[in-house]
């Protein structure tokens, strides 16, 4: 089952030589039926970048001035108990969020919300302002303070409805609409804002008296809330929109469009680095039947880590992510079952001795799964670290023997039950095995072994995110793949179970994707079993795939938005 699937592309059926038969012997001349991709649409445009090595030192400089004038504004109004000063500090907080630039004042930001968090409580100082409160529970629950969504009831009727009245404050019914998306399971007053929201901001979508600039936030957040979005793209986003705010912080403004491209220039250059890298494999030439994705998995991976203290854990997790990739087209696309069985044991013994073993195409395969984790180890046990490769080899054997499971059940044209589905496919979609190897070389000091113990066991956050990926991934390749003769997907499972037609299917797995992210956040209230920040990679992975798979595979086929999201973060600089 595919890791990042395969949506639509042309058939082809080739003669290959050398192929393991039943009983370890080699057949030649078997036709394979293989899917022949297009070629990347970006060619070597990033093989090279072009740095400005003084316009580059002069944009430090100034983020390094400007984000001192933002700290001290930030412990200024923190250390004010006035609750206009209270109410500005969060608009604050969440401007800095929204613009990328967070990481910055983490520690301030989690003290001034500390702070609110314990002097309020459960008691907003300003509960009857719809905007104001919902402002301040989205803010507290998303740096993982529990404060109860009971604070809405003051918006409510004696029936326990939403009060009919707050359709006349947009603004209100706009911040309640992203602080419901924070609910979690059996939060009935979430689930009912949610409702509620939706429905009268779809009305105020469409109404041509409404303020342009609110109508086209509203349209935004209907198509996908704050807690799905990916924060650089949020920052894109946000940027221009905050700007045209009369009340915008015009050092914040600067801060965030010169720090955009600061770290722009960064991922270009490690781009480049893993460009020549991938080029130096000749993968299209040795491996052809395999996807050249390069760029768009670099932006997958933005999408789970853009700040820079995590360089060298981006470059391990996209050496990972294209590895997955090969592998997933041979699984997928190419491998006989006899070959992959191979393949699984050689990774089971994890030794160069196993090379011999293999068909000639493995080889490379093999030798690099061996090689990358090799570089990782290195690079690591200088600092005590190499512990952390071990873990995660062991889940990476387990990607692949749920790899052979499911390629075992495609071979003998068995329908797996629902449930025996998502019991092997959370560990095919290897979410879990690219959670582990984000943790793998971060430089602070929060990852520990027993992160690692955490992590292998699938718990429920990290499980929830490995659904949100098979099921939306499902959703929108199935058909193609169905087409071409491939494992069930869940939506096959589910009909064969219940009877229901396609469309019922499709709106079951997606009500399972919900309920995904309300276990998401739910494990992401403290107190939690790792350090709070070590999860937000995992709700980045979960984010990222309401981008890439949210309409279609913008993974394999990147249409016009994938594109424009790939060119406004990595080609386009902020305007200054």
């Amino acid at each position: 089952m595919s890791t990042f699937p395969i949506a639509s592309a042309s058939f082809s059926s080739s003669l290959l030589p050398s192929v393991v038969d039943d009983n370890g012997g080699m057949k030649h001349d078997v036709k394979r039926h293989t899917m022949k991709f297009s070629a990347s649409i970006w060619g070597d445009q990033f093989l090279t970048p072009e740095p400005d090595h003084e316009v580059l030192a002069t944009e430090k400089q100034v983020v390094e001035e400007l984000k001192e004038v933002i700290r001290k504004e930030l412990m200024m109004k923190a250390s004010s108990n006035e609750s206009m000063q209270q109410i500005k500090l969060m608009e604050l907080i969440d401007a800095v969020q929204r613009l990328g630039v967070a990481y910055h004042f983490e520690e301030e930001i989690e003290k001034a919300l500390q702070h609110i968090y314990v002097t309020y409580g459960e008691k907003w100082v300003d509960s009857n302002n719809l905007q104001n409160v919902s402002l301040w529970f989205r803010l507290l629950r998303q740096q993982g303070f529990n404060v109860s969504s009971g604070i809405f009831k003051n918006h409510m009727d004696e029936k326990q409805n939403f009060k009919k009245s707050l359709c006349d404050d947009a603004q209100g019914m706009l911040a309640l609409y992203e602080a419901s998306y924070m609910r979690v399971e059996g939060e009935k007053i979430l689930d009912d804002a949610l409702e509620f929201t939706k429905t009268h901001l779809a009305i105020l979508a469409k109404d041509p008296s409404c303020d342009v600039i609110l109508r086209s936030q509203i349209q935004q957040a209907l198509k996908q809330p704050l807690r799905k979005r990916l924060p650089r793209l949020e920052a894109v986003r946000y940027i221009p929109i905050y700007q045209q705010e009369p009340s915008h912080n015009e050092v914040l403004l600067k801060l965030a469009k010169f720090d955009f491209n600061v770290l722009q220039s960064m991922h270009k250059k490690e781009l480049s680095q893993i460009c020549k890298w991938w080029k130096d494999l000749d993968m299209q030439n040795k491996l052809p039947f395999v996807r050249d994705r390069l760029i768009e998995g670099y932006f997958w991976i933005l999408g789970a880590y853009f700040e820079p203290q995590h360089s060298r854990t981006r470059m391990f997790l996209m050496k990972t992510s294209m590895w997955l990739i090969v592998l997933d087209d041979v699984f997928d696309n190419y491998g006989t079952y006899e070959e992959l069985k191979i393949f699984t044991e050689a990774v089971e013994r994890w030794s160069m001795s196993c090379l011999d073993t293999l068909p000639e195409y493995m080889k490379l395969i093999y030798q690099e799964l061996l090689n990358h984790h090799q570089e990782m180890e290195e690079s690591i046990e200088k600092e005590g670290k190499a512990y952390q490769i071990q873990y995660v080899k062991e889940m990476a054997k387990e990607v692949i023997r749920n790899n052979l499971v499911e390629a075992r059940w495609l071979k003998e044209g068995y329908m797996p039950t629902l449930e025996e589905y998502m019991s092997v496919s959370v560990k095919t979609c290897t979410y879990g095995l690219m959670i582990a190897r984000s943790y793998v070389g971060r430089t602070d000091h929060m990852v520990t072994e027993d992160t690692f113990k955490w992590v292998a066991t699938y718990p429920p956050i990290v499980r929830a995110a490995c659904l949100i990926l098979r099921l939306m991934d499902d959703i929108t390749t199935h058909k193609e793949e169905q087409e071409r003769g491939h494992v069930a997907s869940s939506i096959e499972c589910y009909q064969k179970e219940t009877g229901a037609s396609e469309e019922e299917a499709c709106k079951f797995i997606s009500e399972k994707v919900e309920d995904a992210w309300k276990v998401i956040n739910r494990d992401s209230l403290r107190p939690t079993e790792i350090p709070f920040p070590l999860l937000l990679s995992t709700i980045n992975f979960a984010r990222a795939c309401d981008v890439i798979y949210k309409v279609n595979d913008g993974y394999t086929h990147a249409k016009e938005e994938m594109i424009n999201h790939i060119k406004s973060i990595l080609v386009h600089p902020a305007a200054i």
